[in-house]
């Protein structure tokens, strides 16, 4: 994803400095023009903008932190850019983090897989200032089909969770709808048609049933990941009072497929993993 949105911000002519923690993957973009930093603050004291992409908590608070992370990096006023899908109480600790610098921030995760990502069609959630939002706009619209301000802090991060919870459900219900039409004998090819173009047909169902179909699991999301957000969704429904039954059972779904050996192919082969169950 990261790689993808840092594609999009060379071709529209941004001048760009990026850090990965395996430097061979940020190769293509040094040949493409970027400035490959040794470190997150190295990146950071270059940029006027920093934007954050990685798997989770653990990950944003290794890039962020520390003597050698993009806070320490990062002069003041610059905008802080945490496109992450992370827990709320971690995105607040940021963004308290940040002002203390004095930096801006923004939490604005996005919809999307990488090659949404490439084309520059990610949709943004962002929580924070407009005025903020309004500063750095030009820079998420070449990465982007649209940019969706939610409110405060935390808003656009408590979004996303709840996007990705529903489509776990909606990849738990498929691989489990595949498991009992092929335990029962029905014809593959004419009940996948009814189900995909019928109601139950989502964007979601659509492509994870293509994907499952033509036995294709290089990842565009990693399976792990969403077990990883369906759990940070739970927990953050438990803090406020509330279950969210469908999610926990589709996050039962995951983890078997974790077990099984899944855990690094593309979402859709929690259906394949189902199969094997």
């Amino acid at each position: 994803m990261g790689s993808g949105m840092a594609g999009r911000l060379l071709s529209a002519g941004f001048p760009l400095a990026v850090y990965n923690r395996k430097p061979e993957k940020a190769e293509r973009l040094k040949s493409a023009g970027a400035f490959v930093a040794r470190t997150p603050r190295e990146a950071a004291a270059r940029a006027e903008v920093v934007i954050s992409m990685v798997a989770d908590d653990v990950a944003s608070r290794t890039v962020w932190l520390g003597e050698d992370g993009a806070l320490a990096g990062a002069a003041p006023g610059t905008v802080l850019v945490e496109s992450s899908t992370l827990t709320i109480g971690w995105v607040h600790e940021l963004a308290a983090a940040a002002a203390q610098r004095p930096c801006e921030f923004l939490d604005a995760p996005v919809t999307g897989t990488k090659p949404h990502a490439a084309a520059g069609e990610l949709l943004f959630l962002v929580g924070g200032s407009a005025s903020t939002l309004a500063a750095v706009r030009p820079v998420l619209a070449v990465m982007s089909r649209d940019i969706v301000h939610l409110g405060p802090t935390g808003s656009g991060a408590m979004l996303k969770l709840i996007n990705n919870f529903m489509c776990g459900v909606q990849a738990a219900s498929l691989a489990e709808a595949m498991s009992l039409l092929e335990a029962s004998g029905l014809d593959r090819e004419k009940s996948l048609a009814v189900l995909t173009n019928g109601a139950p047909g989502s964007p979601m169902v659509k492509t994870l049933s293509a994907r499952a179909t033509a036995g294709d699991f290089t990842p565009n999301f990693m399976l792990g990941a969403m077990a990883k957000d369906l759990t940070y969704a739970v927990e953050e429904a438990e803090r406020r009072g509330l279950t969210l039954q469908t999610a926990i059972s589709a996050r039962k779904v995951f983890q078997q497929a974790i077990a099984a050996g899944y855990g690094d192919k593309d979402v859709s082969a929690v259906i394949e993993s189902q199969r094997k169950h």
